[in-house]
């Protein structure tokens, strides 16, 4: 189990802007080839925006784009039509396929905290896709058979169990609160990447929200 703490991740984005981002793997201006991939996973950057702030249109290809809002609301819009505003416990997933543009924006008056998972697929090209599950619940895995993954969502009381994915590749995020996993506590903003994952549990330290990453490779 390799733990990466919050205060790890590479600073980036446009304060000036109203735009701060963190980033557990190696992007940008923070370049470590140490650091580049885990299974499928190829970012997972922790985002801010305050009111009226965003990213403009930018272009994506060969990648799968999961979002998880933690809090406030995101509005998204793509080259394929789609425009969509995005909440706390909806999954969002763009398919960027052989190429797509698309906006991330906060329209509202309240910050935005949110989640974004970069996976590489197993095939490059295709058409682009987008789909949005609303209020997705723990018991409901979301599968994105493009990248050989699955995402389960798991919120903890204090003194709650739950037990976590066996698999090849286990990347653990800690939206919000404390847990235990074989004896090592993660706060929010850390992460533990678990290779051959056996027999785990995940213990709440306090309430807590997780997002888990089963990969295949």
């Amino acid at each position: 189990m390799d733990v990466r703490r919050a205060a790890e991740r590479y600073p980036g984005g446009d304060p000036a802007a109203g735009i701060e981002s963190r980033h557990a793997f190696s992007f940008g201006p923070h370049y470590d080839p140490d650091n580049l991939r885990f299974g499928a996973m190829i970012a997972c950057n922790e985002e801010r925006l305050a009111p009226g702030a965003g990213f403009d249109e930018h272009p994506h290809s060969h990648t799968e784009i999961v979002t998880w809002v933690i809090e406030g609301e995101l509005t998204h819009r793509d080259s394929t039509g789609h425009e969509t505003r995005v909440g706390p416990g909806d999954v969002q997933r763009l398919s960027s396929a052989g190429g797509v543009r698309h906006v991330e924006r906060n329209d509202s008056d309240a910050p935005l905290t949110f989640v974004q998972t970069w996976l590489a697929p197993l095939s490059p090209g295709g058409d682009p896709a987008y789909e949005i599950v609303r209020g997705i619940a723990d018991s409901t895995p979301y599968a994105v058979p493009e990248a050989g993954a699955m995402l389960h969502v798991r919120r903890l009381g204090a003194g709650e169990r739950t037990a976590v994915p066996d698999g090849a590749f286990l990347y653990l995020h800690v939206v919000r609160g404390a847990v235990r996993v074989d004896e090592v506590e993660l706060g929010a903003g850390d992460a533990a990447r678990i290779t051959a994952a056996k027999g785990l549990a995940a213990v709440g330290v306090s309430p807590a929200e997780l997002l888990l990453w089963e990969m295949a490779g």
